[in-house]
């Protein structure tokens, strides 16, 4: 297959598109490499990628409609089909700073993803997966189901999240465009994004910097690995008619016991501050994956231990710029505890 993939240099789409090329697949990739964090995460990852030969990368922003239609003309010449799949994982995440630019949030979750419908209706792509978030749940009842109602988010963020997914039926309804929504819990994992909890508290323990936890720390969180969650974006793309879908680990885990554990892989005790809850954070996230199961086959595989041990070990084996996509995310960005 020839997939295209938005945010291929993001933390969860560079995940993906690795998996996509070890399967055999050609990815086309596309990010604007912006500065929501320090880039030069983003260029590791990709450097990473595009050792591979059947790997190609256009630095696009998808909210640029222009560039899109030029890419897909392109992709239309060389095959009648441009692309089998598109995956969009581009997207402005996190809750809090979406406070501070609703509208670059709007922009690209929302516009960006209208952008890219357009394009797969009009040059005959049949398959859209589309990357949410468990922030829409906002405060549900617990396991979070799929048929709950979402229409009471608590930031821009996520209410950008659901107008995307909103947009995305309208084109699976007026076009039969095939469309499978995945609704993330808590992403983490090597590489990640330093303006994430994981990340961050990994970097405060390591070297020795207190620990700010908004709230007492007894608010959990359903994290989950980004191996995990990059093959059910995979296992998404068969053929569904129009489905939503959560992917979590189904196991919650609070701050207070993740901090634990931290300190437990770097031998070194955590100075937690603690600091009021932010009116944007829920107090519990909890998939429930009963629908990944018997639609996708889907199981989380990694543990939160195993998992944040493989975390922090990729921190230490790159301890010398890791640290300053930390300090340098640290002056712009505020601590993320929930996706």
């Amino acid at each position: 297959m020839n997939i295209l993939v938005t945010g291929c240099a993001g933390f969860i789409g560079s995940r993906v598109t690795r998996l996509l090329l070890d399967e055999g697949h050609t990815v086309v990739g596309i990010d604007n490499l912006n500065h929501a964090y320090d880039v030069r995460l983003k260029e590791w990852r990709l450097s990473r990628l595009q050792k591979q030969p059947s790997f190609s990368f256009h630095l696009l922003d998808i909210t640029n409609q222009g560039e899109l239609r030029s890419l897909f003309e392109g992709e239309q010449q060389r095959q009648a089909l441009p692309f089998d799949a598109v995956a969009n994982l581009a997207a402005r995440a996190g809750v809090r700073q979406s406070l501070e630019d609703p509208w670059a949030y709007y922009d690209t979750n929302v516009t960006g993803t209208l952008n890219l419908l357009e394009l797969c209706r009009t040059s005959g792509v049949r398959k859209f997966v589309l990357a949410s978030t468990s922030s829409l749940y906002g405060d549900g009842i617990r396991p979070f189901r799929e048929d709950q109602a979402t229409d009471r988010p608590l930031s821009p963020y996520a209410s950008s999240k659901k107008a995307a997914e909103v947009t995305c039926y309208t084109y699976h309804h007026l076009y039969n465009l095939d469309v499978t929504i995945l609704r993330y819990f808590t992403v983490y994992g090597p590489a990640g994004r330093p303006d994430m909890s994981v990340f961050r508290f990994i970097n405060w323990i390591a070297e020795g910097k207190p620990v700010t936890v908004y709230g007492d720390g007894s608010q959990e969180r359903d994290f989950t690995y980004v191996d995990d969650i990059a093959r059910g974006t995979i296992q998404a793309l068969k053929p569904v008619g129009f489905e939503v879908i959560n992917l979590g680990s189904d196991r919650p885990a609070t701050l207070t016991s993740m901090i634990a554990l931290l300190e437990a892989l770097l031998e070194r005790k955590a100075q937690v501050r603690y600091f009021p809850a932010h009116p944007t954070d829920v107090q519990a996230t909890w998939a429930d994956i009963s629908k990944a199961r018997s639609l996708l086959n889907w199981e989380p595989e990694m543990s939160l231990e195993a998992g944040l041990e493989r975390a922090a070990r990729w921190y230490l084996e790159n301890r010398s710029w890791a640290l300053d996509t930390c300090e340098a995310t640290g002056k712009t960005a505020h601590l993320q505890s929930n996706l």
